[in-house]
């Protein structure tokens, strides 16, 4: 049997980062990761990230959501090294500093934001240097994006004539205000958290990558995780833990991952014919996700990407200065420019973030739209409605059961409801009102019926799920502020699944943070 201090399951955001921190230090660590390499030519053009292959995305749908009219939703994961770093929109948002100082006042001590920022600056390479917020020397490039749309600077401008502050570094001093974000890439391509931490250490004695396999469970016993079971093309086999396993799954399959390993709710684990070996009834509960509503305009302005013959060809032209270069439209995160808001005056952080995007949007960018036009989303940032994670079955291959229960509590619609409205006020706006667009979508905006229905019609994610294995200092927590899972030893949770709150932002730079420090925590432990 082979055997490793440390078992990272997942190589996405934390884990990614995890299982590079603890082989870098010198323990020998096996990284588990059940999809491909992630090295193709789709998944490093940021342009291409509506085409990237179907084996790099898990492509999970919701169970019907009452408060979406009934509807499936659509939830994209990534799968293979990098997990969702290596398919997402590779915005760099940390959240806010009251997200971290609320996780403190919960009951995560050494969570605040205090706590958490130096984690940050460890992670990051920021092209624009060093200083009390940013930090340059670490693997994960941040860095301004090499061409932008003139509609995405047009959209800044609109905000500003409606006297939103113009806001240059949402990862700064202040989140609030309108700007262009900064982005997850390295020379005009895609830098993944895999191509950040493992990509590096990939000729290393010390890291074992094991991809295109599928975890069966975790190894319990004596009240300790003592090593994985996986499946690789139908044989089973089973790695022992010297130190302990991390479980960086991610939300969706963490918990999916503890239940098939008799951690979770006693019953329905009975229900599906698995042994309970903790009864842990917040596995798979407290899911939380941003909730976005997708505004949508026409124009005549081919400036905007969109499918026309003008349109085609400067895509074509655009490849060909990509391949050759590195710059051009091929590096656009399409999520260009954005914002952060607050639309109830009792919020205490913003709770409303922007997306503009320079094409027209429909179903996720799954189906494809005429003409020329451009998108913007809103989204709730600190939702109060809760889901859940539950099996489908014991089957590991089977999808888990996700149930977002969107838009449930009435004060997320109330939110949605104001910042659908703030989008529109900006397009109609002078500097965005030049293109003269044209609603997809036209609806009342003062009647809050006509607008509720429009946007339970049309909501959906904003993929940025969190919560179903939570953090916390109370005993129905999932793991300890040490995000040691609560009465097993040896095994540790580090992924967004563990946030006891939904972060004021997108979750790829926080979960890259958690597995930043979930590395330190173990390296102390295994000193003992």
């Amino acid at each position: 049997m082979d055997e490793f201090d440390v078992i990272v399951i997942g190589g996405g955001s934390g884990g990614s980062a995890v299982a590079g921190r603890l082989a870098e230090a010198g323990k020998r660590v096996c990284l588990l990761e059940a999809g491909p390499r992630n090295d193709n030519m789709f998944i490093k053009t940021p342009g291409f990230m509506p085409f990237i292959r179907n084996a790099s995305n898990y492509r999970y749908d919701t169970v019907p959501q009452k408060g979406l009219k009934g509807r499936i939703g659509y939830q994209p994961r990534g799968r293979g090294l990098g997990g969702s770093s290596a398919i997402n929109a590779m915005i760099y948002i940390r959240g806010n500093r009251w997200d971290y100082d609320n996780w403190a006042a919960l009951g995560c001590d050494g969570w605040s934001y205090d706590d958490v920022l130096p984690y940050f600056k460890r992670a990051e390479h920021n092209v624009r240097g060093e200083d009390e917020y940013h930090g340059a020397r670490g693997p994960l490039w941040v860095s301004d994006q090499k061409y932008c749309n003139p509609g995405s600077h047009a959209f800044v401008d609109a905000a500003t004539q409606l006297q939103l502050p113009h806001n240059a570094d949402f990862n700064g001093a202040k989140q609030e205000g309108f700007g262009l974000y900064q982005v997850t890439q390295k020379d005009g391509e895609r830098w993944s958290a895999a191509r950040a931490y493992v990509e590096p250490l990939r000729s290393s004695h010390n890291l074992d990558i094991r991809i295109g396999v599928t975890v069966q469970r975790i190894e319990i016993s004596e009240g300790r995780a003592r090593g994985v079971t996986y499946t690789v093309a139908g044989k089973e086999r089973t790695l022992s833990a010297r130190g302990g396993v991390v479980l960086s799954a991610g939300a969706f399959n963490s918990p999916q991952i503890m239940m098939l390993s008799g951690i979770g709710p006693a019953a329905h684990l009975k229900e599906h014919g698995i042994d309970v070996l903790a009864d842990m009834a917040a596995v798979g509960s407290d899911l939380q996700d941003h909730p976005d509503y997708v505004s949508s305009w026409e124009t005549d302005n081919t400036d905007f990407i969109g499918t026309s013959l003008k349109g085609s060809v400067r895509m074509v032209k655009a490849i060909v200065e990509h391949r050759r270069k590195r710059t051009g439209i091929m590096t656009t995160p399409y999520a260009e420019a954005g914002g952060f808001w607050k639309v109830m005056n009792d919020a205490p952080a913003p709770d409303v973030q922007w997306h503009f995007v320079p094409a027209m949007l429909e179903d996720h960018g799954r189906q494809s739209v005429k003409g020329h036009g451009f998108s913007l989303h809103a989204c709730v940032l600190r939702p109060e409605s809760r889901g859940t994670v539950r099996l489908a079955s014991n089957d590991a291959d089977d999808a888990p059961r996700i149930d977002p229960n969107f838009l449930d509590d009435e004060r997320d619609m109330a939110t949605l409801r104001a910042g659908v409205r703030l989008s529109h006020r900006i397009v109609d706006a002078p500097a965005m009102a030049v293109y003269n667009p044209q609603d997809r979508y036209p609806v009342d905006l003062d009647d809050d019926d006509a607008l509720d229905d429009l946007i339970r019609s049309r909501a959906d994610t904003v993929y940025h799920p969190v919560g179903t294995c939570r953090m916390g200092s109370d005993p129905d927590s999932v793991v300890d502020p040490q995000l040691k899972v609560r009465g097993i030893n040896g095994l540790w949770i580090a992924d967004a699944s563990i946030m006891p709150r939904l972060v004021s932002g997108n979750t790829n730079a926080p979960s890259i943070m958690i597995g930043e420090r979930c590395a330190d925590l173990v390296k102390a432990e295994l000193k003992h």
